[in-house]
């Protein structure tokens, strides 16, 4: 594993195990001086990845999708910034998370959880996150839950997009069952 990647990865202690005893005890003396958090049982992270802006989603929330507030920002559709992460995972599944970084879970079905996931760099991390047109009808979904105000700041930064894809958008709405609503925005907005 080359420094670059060693940096942007949390350590889990069998990683340091697999590589010697005295790597995984060096570890856990980092982490009694306060050089590494231990963020769940067996993961740790330096401080400086705590600060950055993303996180190794896939060692915290294993199969998390960022979406809403998290998955607008990477598109830039949204200008509020999100106070935690926001992660769809599988309907019914059990998941223990860290104390910080402050966490949302939306329990997804699964017929309708890997609708609309891409996979992207961000800061250094590979992440899995909803595409632009699949955040645009989940900012309709939770409408009541998000504001309308942050709702229609999404769909107005959508539809200003040069790259929009409304069939595919009208596609996905059909599937969350959203279509009916997302053609009353749309007359309103073209």
């Amino acid at each position: 594993m080359n420094s670059e990647e060693s940096k942007s990865r949390f350590i889990s202690s069998s990683e340091a195990k697999e590589k010697s005893r005295s790597a995984y005890y060096k570890l856990l003396e980092s982490a009694r001086e306060g050089n590494m958090v231990c963020i769940r049982r067996g993961v740790y992270a330096t401080i400086e990845q705590l600060a950055d802006t993303m996180i190794d989603l896939d060692v915290v929330v294993p199969r998390g999708i960022l979406c809403l507030f998290s998955a607008w920002n990477i598109h830039g559709l949204t200008t509020s910034l999100p106070q935690a992460y926001h992660v769809a995972i599988k309907r019914g599944r059990k998941i223990r998370l860290p104390e910080y970084p402050p966490i949302d879970l939306y329990f997804i079905t699964e017929p309708l959880l890997e609708l609309g996931v891409e996979e992207r760099i961000v800061s250094g991390y590979e992440i899995k996150v909803y595409n632009k047109e699949r955040s645009v009808c989940d900012a309709i979904k939770y409408r009541n839950k998000v504001g309308m105000d942050v709702c229609s700041e999404v769909v107005n930064s959508y539809l200003a997009l040069p790259d929009r894809n409304l069939t595919l958008l009208m596609d996905y709405a059909s599937k969350l069952r959203i279509r009916k609503i997302l053609e009353k925005y749309l007359e309103i907005k073209l």
